[in-house]
């Protein structure tokens, strides 16, 4: 039997930005269906980033997922009795995803503060190339580079 097509979700943008991405990281920044604290503490967070920085909040929010995104991951692949992690460069829509979670990860890893002071400190970080986020997707790319030798073992 085949399995039901997965079709891609049209998002509307949002009302501030007109951005896409923005909506799709206050879904993923949503807890318990709350999409309007979700909103709240992502447009608080860009304040913040704004009074801090002086500069666009968005163009500093871009230029953190685009620096967290990773390139290549590993992919578990079972050949001949064993696993192997193999490398797989990964595709547009995963490294939103990606990159989207490490964000907000790191951000409620930190203790002590609000939200959306947190966030902005990670946006911020990132945007520098520093912080948790960007730990994480090093991390990944270390262990891709690390199991090169498997690639040939990888789906074409």
């Amino acid at each position: 039997m085949r399995r039901k097509r997965n079709y891609k979700r049209v998002h509307d943008p949002d009302h501030k930005y007109g951005s896409v991405t923005v909506t799709r990281f206050i879904n993923y920044l949503m807890q318990d269906g709350k999409k309007s604290v979700a909103a709240r503490v992502f447009y608080d967070s860009l304040n913040r980033i704004a009074k801090k920085t002086k500069e666009e909040p968005i163009t500093i929010f871009d230029k953190a997922l685009e620096n967290v995104a990773p390139q290549v991951e590993v992919i578990s692949r079972r050949v001949g009795g064993a696993n192997y992690q193999v490398p797989h460069e990964v595709r547009p829509d995963r490294r939103f995803v990606l990159a989207t979670r490490w964000l907000i990860a790191a951000a409620r890893s930190k203790k002590g503060s609000p939200m959306a002071d947190r966030l902005s400190v990670e946006l911020i970080a990132a945007a520098k190339n520093e912080g948790e986020a960007i730990k994480k997707k090093q991390n990944t790319h270390r262990m891709a580079e690390a199991n090169r030798a498997f690639a040939h073992f990888a789906r074409r």
